[in-house]
């Protein structure tokens, strides 16, 4: 689909984008190694990433924006 004529950049090269979450989920997934994944002693862990997952339901993903996106318009106007 959109690799047509090599009309496409790895994402994963990208790695400075910062994730939401990312930091409450390592902070979380940390204490479970911890406590040899009891989820008990890991509550205040638990409720910032709920926390932060529930802020980002309302934030829909904008495939607008995304490079790929951007190359297969490109690509599209170009090939036809």
């Amino acid at each position: 689909m959109g690799r047509k004529a090599g009309l496409y950049i790895n994402p994963k090269k990208f790695g400075g984008i910062v994730k939401p979450c990312m930091m409450e989920m390592t902070a979380f997934l940390n204490c479970l190694a911890l406590n040899k994944q009891i989820d008990e002693k890991c509550t205040r862990q638990k409720e910032l990433l709920i926390t932060c997952t529930q802020a980002q339901k309302g934030r829909p993903k904008n495939a607008a924006k995304t490079i790929n996106y951007h190359l297969q318009r490109l690509g599209r106007d170009k090939f036809h």
